[in-house]
């Protein structure tokens, strides 16, 4: 009699703890807390999880693959970066290569040198296909800035010595005065035997040549 006693006891405790009118799987001692509820904070503890996970040396993440929780892992890439970068992948396709991160607002020269180790890319970029001027009433301007980008503006380096002057207008660095000048150091002077020859053009340096060795390729 005295253990009925105590389970009965026991039962009208447990039904107090739970709140009226809860559907089944409510929280007994908790009621506070609704199935949803439980749901964002399993949700916010695998993302804590997941950020916790430092990269290991050698350990890259594939850009053109991989989701917002794992592309925070990456170097200064935070949770609203990583939600344009997979927003501008949905949008346009892969990014194919590191350059072409350029295309997310909010990558420059050191976010892209701070991913040189630790990002990877298994996707092509799709080439854009060249809108002849005049094309629905929108005259086309030099580069990838005016009008529709040339072809030349897909991913893989750019053969240095047979690029045109809309071509190297398109390599980031190069405007279309560069360009130009480039053109015209390689019909003076020959063909470049390597990257590091644009030195010799007026306004190029060593450090602009560094910036362009990943891009151009001389075979």
């Amino acid at each position: 009699m005295l253990l009925l006693s105590l389970l009965a006891v026991a039962g009208g405790v447990v039904r107090v703890a739970r709140a009226p009118r809860e559907p089944p799987g409510s929280a007994v001692f908790a009621p506070e807390l609704r199935g949803g509820d439980l749901a964002r904070q399993a949700a916010l503890s695998r993302r804590a999880e997941a950020l916790a996970r430092p990269l290991q040396p050698g350990e890259r993440v594939d850009v053109d693959r991989a989701d917002v929780a794992e592309l925070e892992r990456l170097p200064r890439v935070g949770r609203e970066l990583a939600h344009r970068i997979v927003a501008e992948r949905e949008a346009h396709g892969p990014f194919g290569r590191l350059e072409g991160l350029r295309r997310v607002s909010g990558f420059g020269p050191a976010m892209l040198r701070a991913l040189e180790r630790t990002a990877t890319f298994s996707g092509v970029a799709r080439v854009v296909a060249e809108v002849p001027a005049g094309d629905l009433g929108v005259p086309r301007g030099p580069g990838p800035k005016g009008g529709a980008p040339p072809a030349a503006c897909g991913s893989g380096p750019l053969e240095l010595n047979a690029a045109t002057a809309a071509e190297l207008d398109c390599v980031p660095g190069v405007g279309p005065a560069l360009a130009k000048r480039i053109l015209a150091d390689r019909q003076s002077r020959g063909p470049y035997g390597r990257v590091e020859d644009l030195d010799r053009v007026p306004g190029i340096g060593k450090r602009l040549v560094e910036r362009l060795r990943p891009v151009l390729r001389v075979p």
